[in-house]
Protein backbone atom coordinates (compact mmCIF):
# COMPACT_ATOMS: atom_id res chain seq x y z
CA UNK A 1 0.00 0.00 0.00
CA UNK A 2 1.02 3.62 -1.03
CA UNK A 3 2.05 6.22 1.35
CA UNK A 4 -1.24 8.17 -0.64
CA UNK A 5 -3.31 5.17 0.52
CA UNK A 6 -2.27 4.99 3.89
CA UNK A 7 -3.36 8.69 4.26
CA UNK A 8 -6.58 8.88 2.22
CA UNK A 9 -7.54 5.95 5.17
CA UNK A 10 -6.03 7.23 8.08
CA UNK A 11 -8.03 4.36 10.01
CA UNK A 12 -5.75 1.53 8.14
CA UNK A 13 -2.47 0.65 9.45
CA UNK A 14 0.67 0.25 8.13
CA UNK A 15 1.78 -3.39 8.59
CA UNK A 16 5.44 -3.23 6.87
CA UNK A 17 8.45 -3.67 9.46
CA UNK A 18 9.73 0.02 10.50
CA UNK A 19 13.26 0.21 9.51
CA UNK A 20 14.46 2.07 12.94
CA UNK A 21 13.84 0.24 15.89
CA UNK A 22 14.30 1.78 19.29
CA UNK A 23 17.64 0.66 21.58
CA UNK A 24 17.47 -2.35 23.36
CA UNK A 25 17.83 -0.96 26.93
CA UNK A 26 20.44 -2.62 29.49
CA UNK A 27 19.44 -4.17 32.91
CA UNK A 28 19.08 -1.25 35.93
CA UNK A 29 21.94 -3.72 37.56
CA UNK A 30 24.65 -3.53 34.62
CA UNK A 31 24.42 0.11 34.21
CA UNK A 32 24.96 0.43 38.01
CA UNK A 33 27.92 -1.73 37.41
CA UNK A 34 29.17 0.70 34.33
CA UNK A 35 29.53 3.44 36.97
CA UNK A 36 30.46 1.71 39.84
CA UNK A 37 33.11 -0.49 37.85
CA UNK A 38 35.78 1.92 37.67
CA UNK A 39 35.87 2.68 41.60
CA UNK A 40 36.02 -1.09 42.45
CA UNK A 41 39.00 -1.90 40.18
CA UNK A 42 40.51 1.55 41.38
CA UNK A 43 40.09 0.36 45.32
CA UNK A 44 40.72 -3.27 44.44
CA UNK A 45 44.59 -2.16 42.46
CA UNK A 46 45.20 0.72 45.46
CA UNK A 47 43.57 -1.36 48.48
CA UNK A 48 43.41 -4.94 48.00
CA UNK A 49 46.65 -4.99 46.40
CA UNK A 50 48.68 -3.05 48.76
CA UNK A 51 46.98 -4.41 51.87
CA UNK A 52 47.75 -8.15 50.35
CA UNK A 53 51.31 -6.94 49.56
CA UNK A 54 51.90 -5.41 53.58
CA UNK A 55 50.63 -8.40 54.86
CA UNK A 56 52.55 -10.62 52.94
CA UNK A 57 55.64 -8.12 53.80
CA UNK A 58 55.00 -8.62 57.45
CA UNK A 59 56.60 -12.03 57.47
CA UNK A 60 59.73 -11.05 55.06
CA UNK A 61 63.12 -8.93 55.87
CA UNK A 62 63.07 -6.56 52.88
CA UNK A 63 65.33 -3.05 52.98
CA UNK A 64 63.30 -1.56 50.06
CA UNK A 65 65.87 -1.60 47.36
CA UNK A 66 66.54 -5.77 46.37
CA UNK A 67 64.70 -7.19 43.86
CA UNK A 68 63.70 -10.01 46.35
CA UNK A 69 62.35 -10.35 49.89
CA UNK A 70 63.49 -13.05 52.27
CA UNK A 71 60.79 -15.02 54.42
CA UNK A 72 61.26 -15.55 57.70
CA UNK A 73 57.91 -16.22 58.47
CA UNK A 74 56.28 -14.55 61.88
CA UNK A 75 60.13 -14.28 63.31
CA UNK A 76 59.16 -10.62 62.84
CA UNK A 77 56.48 -10.39 65.12
CA UNK A 78 58.20 -12.19 67.57
CA UNK A 79 61.42 -9.86 67.29
CA UNK A 80 59.39 -6.97 68.07
CA UNK A 81 57.40 -8.82 71.29
CA UNK A 82 60.43 -10.47 72.74
CA UNK A 83 63.07 -12.15 70.72
CA UNK A 84 65.05 -9.24 69.57
CA UNK A 85 67.31 -7.73 72.16
CA UNK A 86 66.96 -3.81 70.79
CA UNK A 87 62.98 -3.92 69.10
CA UNK A 88 61.33 -5.54 72.36
CA UNK A 89 62.79 -2.87 74.82
CA UNK A 90 62.18 0.33 72.12
CA UNK A 91 58.57 -2.56 71.18
CA UNK A 92 57.78 -1.97 75.21
CA UNK A 93 58.76 1.87 75.90
CA UNK A 94 56.91 3.12 72.81
CA UNK A 95 53.91 0.92 74.16
CA UNK A 96 53.72 2.32 77.37
CA UNK A 97 53.94 5.83 76.18
CA UNK A 98 51.14 4.97 73.85
CA UNK A 99 48.83 3.40 76.30
CA UNK A 100 49.53 6.90 78.38
CA UNK A 101 48.14 8.69 75.75
CA UNK A 102 45.10 6.55 75.06
CA UNK A 103 43.80 6.60 78.51
CA UNK A 104 44.94 10.47 78.80
CA UNK A 105 43.59 12.36 75.91
CA UNK A 106 39.96 10.71 76.00
CA UNK A 107 39.47 11.87 79.50
CA UNK A 108 40.70 14.49 79.65
CA UNK A 109 38.69 15.27 76.17
CA UNK A 110 35.70 14.17 77.93
CA UNK A 111 36.45 15.98 81.20
CA UNK A 112 36.63 19.53 79.30
CA UNK A 113 34.08 18.99 76.26
CA UNK A 114 30.87 18.15 78.12
CA UNK A 115 30.96 21.30 80.86
CA UNK A 116 31.54 23.86 77.67
CA UNK A 117 29.09 21.65 75.81
CA UNK A 118 26.66 22.51 78.82
CA UNK A 119 27.70 25.89 79.07
CA UNK A 120 27.47 27.10 75.52
CA UNK A 121 23.97 24.85 75.43
CA UNK A 122 22.63 27.55 78.18
CA UNK A 123 24.09 30.65 76.68
CA UNK A 124 21.21 32.53 74.58
CA UNK A 125 23.76 35.39 72.96
CA UNK A 126 26.89 34.66 70.61
CA UNK A 127 26.10 31.10 70.78
CA UNK A 128 26.93 30.85 66.69
CA UNK A 129 29.95 33.07 67.18
CA UNK A 130 31.18 31.36 70.78
CA UNK A 131 30.69 28.02 69.01
CA UNK A 132 33.01 28.88 65.96
CA UNK A 133 35.76 30.56 67.62
CA UNK A 134 36.43 26.70 69.80
CA UNK A 135 35.76 25.13 66.70
CA UNK A 136 38.76 26.75 65.19
CA UNK A 137 41.34 24.45 66.29
CA UNK A 138 40.23 21.78 64.24
CA UNK A 139 39.95 23.12 60.78
CA UNK A 140 42.95 24.79 61.11
CA UNK A 141 45.94 22.93 59.45
CA UNK A 142 47.44 20.62 62.23
CA UNK A 143 51.12 20.82 60.47
CA UNK A 144 51.20 24.61 60.93
CA UNK A 145 49.64 24.13 64.61
CA UNK A 146 52.30 21.88 65.41
CA UNK A 147 55.13 24.08 64.05
CA UNK A 148 53.39 27.27 66.05
CA UNK A 149 53.02 25.42 69.42
CA UNK A 150 56.82 24.37 68.78
CA UNK A 151 57.73 28.18 68.88
CA UNK A 152 55.71 28.60 71.95
CA UNK A 153 57.31 25.83 73.88
CA UNK A 154 60.87 26.76 73.26
CA UNK A 155 63.18 27.78 75.63
CA UNK A 156 62.48 31.49 74.61
CA UNK A 157 58.93 30.82 73.57
CA UNK A 158 55.74 32.95 74.58
CA UNK A 159 54.86 30.52 77.33
CA UNK A 160 58.61 30.63 79.62
CA UNK A 161 58.46 34.70 79.24
CA UNK A 162 54.71 35.18 80.29
CA UNK A 163 55.50 32.92 83.51
CA UNK A 164 59.12 34.94 83.98
CA UNK A 165 57.36 38.12 83.55
CA UNK A 166 54.33 36.80 85.92
CA UNK A 167 57.12 36.04 88.67
CA UNK A 168 56.51 32.26 88.13
CA UNK A 169 60.30 31.71 86.50
CA UNK A 170 60.09 28.51 89.18
CA UNK A 171 58.33 26.90 86.79
CA UNK A 172 59.91 27.60 83.35
CA UNK A 173 61.22 25.07 81.83
CA UNK A 174 64.92 26.65 80.99
CA UNK A 175 65.54 23.89 77.75
CA UNK A 176 61.64 24.25 76.94
CA UNK A 177 58.72 21.82 77.78
CA UNK A 178 59.72 19.69 74.71
CA UNK A 179 63.24 19.53 76.08
CA UNK A 180 62.37 18.24 79.36
CA UNK A 181 61.59 14.43 79.66
CA UNK A 182 59.09 15.16 82.14
CA UNK A 183 57.07 17.31 80.80
CA UNK A 184 57.75 16.04 76.91
CA UNK A 185 54.77 14.11 76.59
CA UNK A 186 52.62 15.84 79.33
CA UNK A 187 52.55 18.97 76.97
CA UNK A 188 51.90 16.90 73.62
CA UNK A 189 48.88 15.00 75.46
CA UNK A 190 47.62 18.51 76.45
CA UNK A 191 48.33 19.29 73.11
CA UNK A 192 45.96 16.47 71.74
CA UNK A 193 43.72 17.73 74.07
CA UNK A 194 43.47 21.30 72.91
CA UNK A 195 43.06 19.72 69.12
CA UNK A 196 40.20 17.15 69.99
CA UNK A 197 37.98 19.22 72.33
CA UNK A 198 36.62 20.80 69.53
CA UNK A 199 34.98 17.71 67.86
CA UNK A 200 34.08 16.40 71.09
CA UNK A 201 31.79 19.70 72.43
CA UNK A 202 30.40 19.84 68.93
CA UNK A 203 28.94 16.04 69.12
CA UNK A 204 27.78 16.94 72.68
CA UNK A 205 25.99 20.05 71.52
CA UNK A 206 24.24 18.13 69.08
CA UNK A 207 23.22 15.58 71.59
CA UNK A 208 21.94 18.18 74.31
CA UNK A 209 20.14 19.83 71.70
CA UNK A 210 18.34 16.79 70.78
CA UNK A 211 17.29 16.36 74.58
CA UNK A 212 13.69 17.11 75.04
CA UNK A 213 13.83 20.41 77.41
CA UNK A 214 11.50 19.10 79.57
CA UNK A 215 13.52 16.91 81.16
CA UNK A 216 15.69 19.99 82.09
CA UNK A 217 12.71 21.72 83.52
CA UNK A 218 11.17 18.71 85.48
CA UNK A 219 14.48 18.37 87.40
CA UNK A 220 14.73 21.89 87.72
CA UNK A 221 10.92 21.60 89.81
CA UNK A 222 12.55 19.22 91.60
CA UNK A 223 14.99 21.27 93.21
CA UNK A 224 17.86 19.21 91.17
CA UNK A 225 21.11 21.03 91.11
CA UNK A 226 22.94 21.82 87.81
CA UNK A 227 25.67 19.31 89.16
CA UNK A 228 22.78 17.10 89.93
CA UNK A 229 21.20 17.90 86.06
CA UNK A 230 24.39 16.77 84.41
CA UNK A 231 24.96 14.03 86.44
CA UNK A 232 21.52 12.18 86.41
CA UNK A 233 20.02 13.39 83.37
CA UNK A 234 22.68 14.41 81.03
CA UNK A 235 25.12 12.42 81.35
CA UNK A 236 22.98 8.89 81.18
CA UNK A 237 21.43 10.14 77.68
CA UNK A 238 24.80 10.85 76.69
CA UNK A 239 26.99 7.89 77.19
CA UNK A 240 26.44 6.65 73.67
CA UNK A 241 28.32 9.96 72.20
CA UNK A 242 30.60 9.45 75.30
CA UNK A 243 31.34 5.83 73.63
CA UNK A 244 32.30 7.68 70.28
CA UNK A 245 34.49 10.12 71.43
CA UNK A 246 36.67 7.85 73.62
CA UNK A 247 36.82 5.64 70.31
CA UNK A 248 37.77 8.59 68.42
CA UNK A 249 40.67 9.70 71.06
CA UNK A 250 42.03 5.83 71.61
CA UNK A 251 42.39 5.38 67.36
CA UNK A 252 43.98 9.06 67.36
CA UNK A 253 46.62 7.87 70.11
CA UNK A 254 47.49 4.33 68.59
CA UNK A 255 47.84 5.04 64.93
CA UNK A 256 48.61 9.21 64.87
CA UNK A 257 51.94 10.15 64.98
CA UNK A 258 52.18 13.13 63.08
CA UNK A 259 52.34 15.72 66.55
CA UNK A 260 55.10 13.51 67.41
CA UNK A 261 56.80 13.61 64.29
CA UNK A 262 57.01 17.41 63.63
CA UNK A 263 57.25 18.40 67.17
CA UNK A 264 59.64 15.79 69.29
CA UNK A 265 60.62 13.01 66.76
CA UNK A 266 60.32 10.63 69.92
CA UNK A 267 62.55 12.39 71.86
CA UNK A 268 64.22 13.85 74.00
CA UNK A 269 65.71 10.37 74.68
CA UNK A 270 63.13 8.13 73.45
CA UNK A 271 60.58 9.99 76.26
CA UNK A 272 57.55 10.77 73.70
CA UNK A 273 58.21 7.61 70.76
CA UNK A 274 55.08 6.05 70.75
CA UNK A 275 54.02 2.78 68.51
CA UNK A 276 52.70 4.91 65.20
CA UNK A 277 56.18 7.12 65.28
CA UNK A 278 58.49 3.55 65.65
CA UNK A 279 56.66 1.76 62.88
CA UNK A 280 57.11 5.07 60.42
CA UNK A 281 60.84 5.46 61.33
CA UNK A 282 61.70 1.49 61.02
CA UNK A 283 60.16 1.83 57.52
CA UNK A 284 61.66 5.15 56.09
CA UNK A 285 64.91 5.28 58.27
CA UNK A 286 65.96 2.48 58.63
CA UNK A 287 65.41 0.46 55.35
CA UNK A 288 69.15 -0.80 54.63
CA UNK A 289 68.50 -2.35 57.99
CA UNK A 290 65.94 -4.87 56.42
CA UNK A 291 63.41 -3.59 58.28
CA UNK A 292 60.66 -2.64 56.15
CA UNK A 293 59.04 -6.18 57.08
CA UNK A 294 59.20 -5.57 60.83
CA UNK A 295 57.56 -1.63 60.31
CA UNK A 296 54.67 -3.74 58.27
CA UNK A 297 54.44 -6.57 61.29
CA UNK A 298 54.17 -3.52 63.58
CA UNK A 299 51.51 -1.68 61.73
CA UNK A 300 49.70 -5.59 61.03
CA UNK A 301 49.92 -5.66 65.12
CA UNK A 302 48.31 -1.89 65.75
CA UNK A 303 45.73 -2.42 62.92
CA UNK A 304 45.00 -5.76 65.31
CA UNK A 305 44.26 -3.58 68.55
CA UNK A 306 42.18 -1.04 66.61
CA UNK A 307 39.95 -3.95 65.51
CA UNK A 308 39.74 -5.10 69.30
CA UNK A 309 39.12 -1.62 70.45
CA UNK A 310 36.47 -1.01 68.02
CA UNK A 311 34.26 -4.36 68.56
CA UNK A 312 35.07 -3.62 72.50
CA UNK A 313 33.26 -0.14 71.93
CA UNK A 314 29.99 -1.41 69.85
CA UNK A 315 29.67 -3.82 72.76
CA UNK A 316 29.72 -0.97 75.06
CA UNK A 317 27.55 0.97 72.65
CA UNK A 318 24.90 -2.06 73.07
CA UNK A 319 25.10 -2.16 76.54
CA UNK A 320 24.35 1.66 77.00
CA UNK A 321 21.56 1.96 74.79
Amino acid sequence: MSSLAVKDHPGRLDKRPSRTRSPRHWPGWLTGWAFVLPAVALFAVMGVYTIGSGLALSFAKWNGFTPTWTWVGVQNYLDLLYADPVLAPELRRAGGHTLQVMIAVPLLTVAISLPLAVALNSIRRLRAILRSIYFLPYVTTGIAVYFAWRYVLEPDGAINTLLRSLGLGTLAQPQGFLGNPDTALPTLILILVWSAVPVATLLYLSGLQAIDPNLFEAAQIDGAAPRHVLRRVIWPLLRPITAAIVLLGVRDALHGFQIFLVMTRGGPGGHTDVLGLMAYRLAFFKGLAQTLGVSSALGWMLFAGAVLLALLNARMLRRVR
